[in-house]
């Protein structure tokens, strides 16, 4: 099966290669045209004397010079050298000069050698040489037999202005296109290192925010218990043994949420496919069980799909706001709210404990109390997992009156991906 040449990845061969007068397809052939139009030329001079001057003594060096000529057109502008190219364009120059003193006729060959003088030399050096190249075509056109044709001696000059003015101008567009490529790399290359930067940063993000809501949260129950296990064992060791054993599960289900965490797969709570209740219900139970922390969990609405991710994102807040209410709110209870609203679905984490303090990290940034960024990385993790799914997160709480954490993300077709 024939397959279509893949585009290039670098915008400059991109361009070039669509682009006319700046692609390597155009350093192909307009030197072969140049070259078959100097040949062509040179020809018909050569042709044009032989025929108007037949047994003249000079016909052999004229013919030999000729041949001289084309084999120095071919092969000197052809040197992919630069020092090289324009050191083999003084021969072809000089043969032709002494051809056109020789044969007014071969002075048909100028156009195509201005191109090359122009193509060869830098500017400075090209136009003198073309200058001297037109008055030696308009002296020959001069010497031509018959009467002087004053229109043979302007044609000359034109020609070499508009051949010498169109060369430059697109000589200018090539270079301002160049640069063009040139900050169009450099562009991309500085976007690229932006993106792997942003990247980055985003991926230590959602590493601290995983770790903290699963490793980190595990390691502090563990350290609640064996603390509690310590002080108990000498009074009562059967509460001691419980507190390690409850500690001893802690830290297998860290070690497979670690598993999990590696290879980046969805919590251990949501593997086995029973969806965000079950999750729930089964994390509100173990908090009871490890903490003595009473929590209950209602479900309102009707269930509306919810992707994997949006899921675990709901799952790892409610862990977190657990955890700041076990750490730090001194609560005697605590209650899960899953509402269903139709276009979003609201996860509230509310608590009877002492509240957050007065001012501006307590309530948020006021009036969508959003999380501050002063309360520490909790809420700020919270919050960027929300906003992954367009979701926002609210902190409602009043010093001894509790805390409320709503985290609500959308659902249905017009969710962002």
């Amino acid at each position: 099966m024939n397959r279509t040449p893949a585009a290039p990845r670098d915008p400059r061969a991109r361009v070039q290669a669509q682009a006319p007068g700046t692609g390597t397809a155009d350093a192909r052939w307009l030197p072969a045209v140049l070259d078959s139009a100097f040949l062509l030329l040179l020809a018909a001079a050569l042709t044009r004397y032989l025929t108007h001057h037949p047994g003249n003594p000079a016909a052999p060096w004229v013919t030999g010079l000729g041949a001289a000529l084309a084999a120095a057109q071919l092969t000197g502008p052809r040197l992919r050298s630069r020092p090289a190219a324009r050191a083999a364009l003084g021969p072809v120059v000089a043969l032709w000069v002494v051809l056109v003193l020789l044969a007014p006729s071969f002075a048909w060959c100028a156009v195509p050698l201005v191109y090359t003088v122009l193509r060869t030399l830098p500017a400075r050096a090209a136009l003198p040489l073309v200058g001297a190249l037109t008055v030696l075509v308009a002296v020959g056109q001069a010497r031509l037999p018959g009467p002087v044709d004053a229109t043979l001696l302007l044609l000359p000059p034109a020609v070499a202005v508009l051949a010498t003015a169109v060369f430059l101008s697109m000589q200018r567009q090539t270079e301002r296109q160049r640069a063009l490529l040139d900050d169009l790399v450099r562009t991309r290359r500085d976007l690229a290192s932006t993106e792997r930067r942003e990247g980055t940063l985003a991926e230590r993000g959602r590493l601290a925010a995983e770790i903290h809501d699963t490793l980190a949260q595990g390691l502090s129950s563990q350290q609640m218990l064996l603390q509690a296990a310590d002080r108990t064992w000498d009074t009562d060791p059967d509460t001691a043994r419980g507190h390690v054993r409850t500690a001893a599960a802690v830290a297998a289900r860290n070690l497979a949420e670690a598993r999990r965490f590696v290879h980046d797969l969805a919590p251990a709570e949501l593997a086995d496919g029973g969806g965000l209740d079950r999750a729930l219900h089964a994390l509100a139970e173990r908090e009871r069980a490890e903490s003595g922390l009473p929590v209950r969990l209602h479900v309102d609405g009707a269930p509306a799909p919810l992707p994997p991710a949006a899921q675990a994102a709901l799952l790892r807040i409610a862990q977190g706001a657990l955890a700041n209410v076990r750490e730090h709110a001194d609560a005697s209870a605590a209650v899960l709210t899953l509402s269903y609203l139709g276009d979003q679905a609201v996860l509230d984490i509310a608590d009877d404990g002492r509240g957050l303090p007065p001012g501006p990290s307590a309530a948020g940034t006021p009036p969508a109390g959003r999380p501050d960024a002063r309360r520490g990385h909790g809420l700020r993790a919270m919050d960027a997992r929300l906003r992954q799914f367009g979701g926002t997160l609210t902190v409602e709480s009043s010093p001894g009156e509790g805390t409320v954490v709503s985290a609500a993300v959308p659902v249905g077709p017009g969710r962002p991906a």
